[in-house]
């Protein structure tokens, strides 16, 4: 199987923005979320001990991937077992790429892994029933950054270097909001899954007693410090819809990339805000049938500033 053959079952949601890439920018995009795929699979795989996978994501950032593809076969998931076969393959594609593009990816591929390292060495003394806590505000931005925000830096730069009206574009800026874009994602991610990884010993909120949390009974006393997240959430993703919406407009599936997470996003949050975020029983996701209808929206009109801001804004409001 071809790397890219891959994409549909290991990114989910982020193949449709993949998907709608212009070619110029589409393969090198879909490689490093391969790579990127592959050193989190290592980095979350229980098969080996935290020590090995930390050996394994240092080389990887190195650029050498020897014994990553030995652990596909300890991978309950077929698709996460494929991609850790097809690493070598994907490690040709990245030669085969034009230096500047490969520079791209390999730096974008350094950051990343500093942030599964993190995530490793940080919650290193974490265990079920026993969660540990990031310190601060500052710390959950640094690791949002490093796993999500410096990918919004590398979409942008790649899409400069390939695209002229991209280019045009001040590109200052859209690192700026392409940074917070990615942050944003992230944080969502975060907010929803909070459940299931204070059951892994991972808490990504800095709160002071993250124990308390397995219980889905004292909600209550984190509602507002997670209200307060999720408001962060929302303005990470404002700046990613400012981000958007200097896309120009004849770049109809740059643009559609960047929507369709954004509405995902809002539409999300908006769920979080009537759930409650700590019982594992809950699986808070945009159901398919509101995606499709977001697919269909943009597409019809992905170059009117207008008609995509009526949705986001309803999409805004009703999240807030």
């Amino acid at each position: 199987m071809m790397p890219r053959e891959l994409l549909r079952e290991v990114s989910r949601s982020f193949y449709l923005s993949l998907r709608v890439l212009p070619a110029e920018v589409r393969p090198q995009i879909s490689l490093a979320y391969l790579l990127a795929r592959a050193s989190d699979t290592v980095a979350d795989t229980g098969i080996v001990a935290r020590e090995r996978r930390l050996e394994l994501l240092r080389r990887m950032r190195e650029g050498d991937f020897r014994g990553v593809p030995e652990l596909a076969t300890g991978q309950a998931a077929p698709s996460e077992r494929r991609l850790l076969e097809s690493l070598d393959a994907c490690a040709a594609e990245l030669a085969s790429l034009e230096s500047a593009d490969q520079a791209l990816i390999r730096a974008l591929l350094d950051t990343i892994i500093s942030g599964q390292t993190f995530d490793l060495e940080r919650f290193q003394a974490a265990a079920p029933g026993a969660p540990v806590a990031l310190a601060d505000g500052a710390e959950l931005d640094r690791y949002a950054y490093m796993v999500a925000g410096c990918v919004g830096e590398f979409w942008t730069r790649l899409c400069a270097a390939h695209l002229p009206l991209f280019a045009a574009v001040d590109q200052e800026e859209m690192v700026r909001l392409g940074v917070r874009f990615g942050k944003g994602l992230q944080l969502v991610n975060i907010l929803r899954d909070m459940a299931a990884d204070l059951r892994l010993g991972r808490c990504y909120l800095p709160v002071p007693r993250p124990e308390a949390l397995l219980d889905p009974a004292r909600y209550p006393e984190v509602a507002e410090d997670y209200a307060r997240w999720l408001d962060v959430a929302r303005e990470h993703l404002d700046a990613g819809w400012r981000y958007a919406l200097r896309i120009p407009p004849r770049l109809w599936r740059v643009r559609l990339a960047c929507v369709w997470p954004i509405w995902i996003g809002l539409a999300t949050i908006a769920l979080l805000r009537r759930s409650n975020p700590l019982d594992a029983s809950q699986r808070v996701m945009v159901p398919q049938w509101r995606v499709n209808l977001f697919l269909a929206q943009s597409l019809l009109c992905a170059r009117s500033d207008r008609l995509l801001n009526r949705t986001y804004e309803a999409l805004r409001r009703a999240s807030a």
